[in-house]
């Protein structure tokens, strides 16, 4: 693991004055979506496939301070769509960053070269660049030649200036642990802070839906990359327990309001991967209006996959302070990479509803919502 110390001493504060509070379901991160417009087509994603009015919406300055003032969340991660297309993105990192906020503005970096120098290098701001893989990897993965090379040129620039910078990695269908070890010594040799990595969610309006991971791949391939990490210094922006978690040690149960999202429908519930659910006009109604037990692995077909970061890293964490020896241990020797894998937790739904009718009710519930924005 390789989050900074000022980082992790904040969020423990955080955790611990909910926790002395009785606040039982607060958020680590605000997912914020300021806008869905990209410059990218990626194959896993589907952003952009929302009509033009939807994507030419935008969440204003002071809608996002509004965001992250209601939610308290000491992390914000701005995604999208490309966050560097709205014209006041640099105005909304610093004003997160002026709130002691550690920001992740996520990019594909197409438009960071040029926009740089409206940002100033701060602990609390990282730029955390999209990369799926190595070259032909990635360049395939977002349907665009090239784009690799132009990342690594950024991330190079990025930290000769002084930036933190991460690199968010999404694993797909045809990964192999040499492969991923090889992106990972490069990583490395760019001087990026740390890596982010997590199996790839099964997003609804992804146009591929062949390209992503079930769960007892996912572990097994964590194990192998894990098992080909063992003393070669790799750095994960990730808690030890969710990495342990990933190579099939830990049987969690998804903590779906760990990570929040606000983007331009309202507050989506219950998070960003699950479309059609309904959104919240506040953060307030949003926790109090959400069935939150209707969501997670072996409660809703939708996530019998998910192993995201943004549902489970929390699970983790609080693992981590009610299991701090465990905790300890896997952060000193690393995750177990041999020998039987943790249970999953038993699956209690009934049969998935077929997929035609799934997406015509997400079709449904979007036009909807869009009325109601409008």
């Amino acid at each position: 693991m390789s989050v900074p110390f000022i980082q992790q001493y904040r969020i423990a504060r955080y955790i611990i004055s909910n926790k002395l509070r009785g606040i039982k379901r607060y958020p680590l991160v605000l997912m914020l979506e300021p806008l869905f417009r990209c410059n990218l087509a990626c194959s896993g994603c589907g952003k952009i496939d929302y009509p033009d009015e939807i994507l030419d919406k935008r969440l204003s300055y002071e809608d996002c301070m509004r965001a992250v003032d209601e939610s308290n969340a000491p992390v914000v991660s701005i995604a999208g769509g490309e966050p560097l297309i709205h014209k006041e993105m640099a105005q909304i990192v610093q004003g997160y960053v002026q709130r002691k906020k550690f920001v992740y503005l996520c990019t594909n970096a197409l438009l960071l070269d040029r926009k740089m120098d409206q940002y100033t290098p701060s602990p609390y701001l990282t730029f955390s660049i999209h990369l799926d893989g190595n070259k032909t990897r990635h360049d395939n993965s977002v349907c665009r030649e090239g784009v690799y090379e132009k990342c690594e040129q950024v991330i190079r620039k990025a930290r000769a200036r002084g930036f933190r910078v991460t690199v968010n990695c999404t694993l797909f269908q045809g990964e192999t642990a040499p492969e991923l070890g090889q992106f990972m010594d490069r990583m490395m040799a760019l001087d990026v802070e740390a890596v982010t990595m997590s199996p790839g969610y099964s997003y609804e309006r992804a146009p591929r839906q062949d390209v992503f991971l079930k769960r007892e791949a996912s572990k097994q391939l964590f194990r192998d990359i894990f098992k080909l990490g063992k003393g070669r210094n790799w750095r994960f922006n990730q808690s030890p327990l969710y990495m342990d978690f990933l190579a099939g040690n830990q049987t969690y149960h998804c903590t779906p309001w760990g990570a929040v999202t606000r983007n331009v429908f309202g507050w989506q519930k219950p998070c960003y991967l699950l479309v059609g659910e309904g959104y919240a006009t506040s953060f307030k109604g949003l926790m109090e209006e959400t069935e939150w037990e209707r969501y997670g692995t072996g409660v809703n077909p939708k996530c019998a996959n998910c192993m995201m970061h943004c549902g489970y890293e929390m699970t983790a964490v609080e693992d981590t302070f009610s299991h701090p020896i465990k905790a300890a241990r896997v952060a000193l020797f690393g995750p177990k990479t041999t020998g039987p894998m943790a249970p999953e937790v038993p699956f209690r739904y009934p049969e998935a509803v077929p997929a035609p009718a799934r997406l015509l009710s997400v079709v449904k519930n979007e036009k909807d919502t869009t009325k109601q924005v409008a």
